[in-house]
């Protein structure tokens, strides 16, 4: 027990993780690591399938973070950093992939997404996607807590539907069910606020 207090009193509260960064303190990046260190390497993994990669993307997150702040000062350090570190993977995973299709959760997520988002060139289109991002976030804000952490954990975090079942304790029947009336929720709210047309 004192040993779990002991634990939680070194983790470092994030505005002054946040404080480091601006201070150019390297101590930043050891308390990243040590507060969100699992959490980035989850996310990266989940990408890329690879540990060696997923390793190379936390350690491309902590630079990316490094070398934003300053001037940017993140209000959610744990969003800032997921945020770089899927963008970081998602990039390593194309170029790893650029020649082929590759295996792994990002294929089936989007395909998944299709029947909510037919066209991916859309998605490319920065205006676009940042209008796509808005409305997604409105709508995950209508949806139940349980049932936003399902959707956040397969199509943020590309959770595997076994992940996400072992997590809340689910069968994967149960999983893929929520999913699929998650997206159809969805699929109504973008043409009700006529993303498509």
């Amino acid at each position: 027990m004192k040993s779990e207090k002991k634990e939680l009193k070194h983790i470092m509260e994030d505005g002054k993780i946040v404080d480091l960064y601006w201070a150019r303190s390297e101590t930043a990046i050891t308390e990243t690591t040590s507060k969100y260190g699992k959490y980035c390497y989850r996310i990266a993994y989940n990408i890329l399938y690879d540990r060696e990669d997923a390793d190379e993307s936390v350690n491309d997150t902590w630079l990316s973070a490094w070398n934003s702040m300053p001037p940017h000062r993140p209000s959610m350090l744990s969003t800032f950093l997921g945020k770089i570190t899927r963008r970081v993977s998602l990039n390593r995973w194309r170029d790893k992939h650029a020649q082929k299709r590759g295996g792994g959760e990002i294929p089936l997520a989007l395909e998944e997404l299709e029947d909510c988002i037919p066209s991916r060139r859309f998605v490319e289109d920065e205006v676009e996607a940042k209008e796509l991002g808005q409305v997604i976030d409105r709508f995950l804000d209508t949806l139940q807590e349980m049932e936003r952490n399902v959707f956040i954990r397969r199509y943020w975090n590309l959770d595997s539907v076994r992940q996400i079942g072992e997590h809340f304790g689910f069968s994967e029947s149960k999983v893929k069910t929520m999913l699929w009336r998650t997206r159809e929720k969805l699929a109504a709210e973008l043409e009700r606020e006529g993303t498509w047309l």
